[in-house]
């Protein structure tokens, strides 16, 4: 199993001085610790589930361009880009020179967009989820399309391009992996079946991560894709600490490395490949060293694999 992290606050002591500074730190010390990915929320607006929408919140793309620079090895993405942000052409550009910029380590993640708050906050279209899901579908089209550098006009209902050209071409070969967000159980895994190489579940216990890939391996079965193919990715929540116990002031309790270990056998087990974790203490360097034993640990979990 890999294990990735997920920085999803920036309102750290002195911000925004030290947002530059501790954001470079958290991305050294998971690179440094063997994780395998560092993932950022593509939100303009701080989300609620996190703290009030007046907390620090830096655009995705500059924050992982930024940690590009600091790192050699991690691979880096948004979880996930909202379809609404962004012209998808000009979307896979963006990940396109991320991915070039940084030696092949570029993810597309990308969901369909929920938080219209900041939608209306910042003037951006929020359409209703029957036209996001359908501006999602043509968005992983139009991905697909470009970077098999399939230059031809593309037109779809909302999106038309005359020459969807992409020079330079991403370095990750066919492309850099494609990640939709999202459990919704008719129409985005539906998607992941389609056109994705992984899919993202929050964490519902074992029991509800393992209903949506009895749903995703039903859509497979449905289009002739090869479940076993795609990456099953699930985004949860951990604070280490040597003890355990302790209550940290997002009002969750630490686990040992032994009780994270186990939870992530349990994930394995289901078929997940890669678990995504936000840590309340991610910008403490002590840390590390027992995340560097968690991913020693979990280095061999193998996720089960379909029949």
């Amino acid at each position: 199993m890999r294990i990735g992290l997920q920085v999803p606050y920036f309102s750290w002591p002195d911000a925004p001085q030290s947002i530059g500074p501790t954001f470079g730190r958290i991305a050294r010390n998971a690179e440094q610790a063997g994780m395998s990915s560092l993932w950022v929320m593509d939100h303009f607006f701080q989300i609620s589930m996190i703290g009030p929408p007046e907390l620090d919140m830096v655009e995705g793309y500059t924050a992982l361009a930024f940690a590009a620079g600091q790192t050699s090895t991690i691979e880096l993405g948004t979880l996930v880009t909202g379809v609404t942000y962004r012209h998808p052409a000009l979307l896979i550009k963006t990940v396109t020179a991320l991915d070039v910029l940084s030696g092949g380590r570029a993810w597309l993640g990308i969901g369909a967009a929920w938080n219209e708050e900041e939608h209306r906050g910042l003037g951006v279209p929020y359409p209703p989820v029957s036209e996001r899901f359908e501006r999602l579908e043509e968005t992983l089209q139009i991905a697909h399309r470009m970077w098999e550098g399939d230059e031809s006009p593309y037109t779809g209902k909302h999106f038309q391009l005359e020459r969807p050209l992409n020079v330079p071409q991403a370095l990750r070969r066919p492309h850099p992996p494609i990640l939709v967000g999202g459990g919704g159980e008719r129409k985005t895994l539906r998607l992941v079946a389609q056109y994705a190489d992984a899919c993202n579940i929050f964490d519902l216990g074992r029991a509800g991560v393992k209903a949506k890939y009895d749903v995703l391996r039903r859509h497979c079965a449905d289009l002739g894709r090869d479940y076993d193919e795609i990456e099953k990715t699930v985004l949860t929540r951990v604070s280490l600490s040597g003890t355990g116990g302790e209550k940290m002031p997002s009002g969750e309790r630490t686990q040992t490395v032994d009780q994270f270990v186990e939870r992530l056998g349990r994930l394995a087990e289901i078929g997940t490949g890669t678990t995504i974790v936000g840590m309340s203490n991610d910008s403490d360097d002590d840390v590390y060293p027992l995340v560097a034993e968690v991913v020693r640990q979990v280095r061999d979990l193998a996720p089960a694999r379909a029949g």
